[in-house]
């Protein structure tokens, strides 16, 4: 008797091994033959999956995006607070902390991304995450504020590499360490948002 891998877990070992091709040559020079030939399956095989290349790109901006969908949600059925715009922050970072090889490919990849109907849709759900953090009336600095602070969790990441590739990494914090000091950072600019006595 055979045991057939659910579809669920073929498409995301596709998922996995595009991101990993995608990483090693770009996305532009990666084609579907070579995302088959590492899975050790037909091309036919791969389109029952995925019909295009910029399929499984949408595939990983889901991925990506699956934890912000998720505070997106729970953030709408929230009256707002400053507890509410901290908590997004806390989702934000929690959702993100292991996924730095996906922000290294969005990173990597953004003017391929940009141009693509996939990279338009993970931009509406970023500013979809800091309207919810504005407050009913915000300011252009709210808006600016809420959009800074959650770039902090990200730039953290490559703050981080960058130490290690300038051969400093006794600078760069442990993953634990580096992820408190992002949200606590993110969490001190977005403190400010709503206050009219900013000066």
């Amino acid at each position: 008797m055979t045991t057939q891998t659910p579809r669920g877990d073929t498409r995301a070992r596709i998922v996995d091994v595009a991101l990993e091709l995608f990483a090693e040559h770009g996305y532009e020079k990666t084609s579907l033959r070579e995302i088959a030939d590492r899975l050790g399956v037909t091309k036919a095989a791969l389109y029952y999956h995925f019909r295009t290349k910029e399929d499984i790109l949408a595939g990983i901006v889901d991925s990506m995006a699956a934890p912000i969908d998720d505070a997106i949600a729970w953030g709408r059925e929230q009256p707002y607070s400053p507890e509410l715009r901290d908590e997004i922050v806390r989702r934000f970072a929690e959702g993100m902390s292991d996924r730095q090889r996906l922000l290294r490919f969005f990173h990597e990849n953004q003017p391929t991304i940009r141009e693509l109907s996939v990279g338009t849709r993970f931009k509406e759900r970023m500013i979809a995450l800091t309207q919810l953090m504005q407050g009913p009336e915000p300011t252009f600095e709210d808006r600016v504020r809420a959009a800074v602070s959650l770039m902090v969790i990200n730039a953290t990441h490559f703050i981080s590499d960058a130490c290690a590739e300038q051969g400093k990494p006794d600078s760069a914090p442990s993953p634990a360490d580096r992820q408190a000091i992002a949200l606590r950072v993110a969490l001190d600019v977005a403190e400010q948002i709503g206050k009219p006595d900013r000066g």
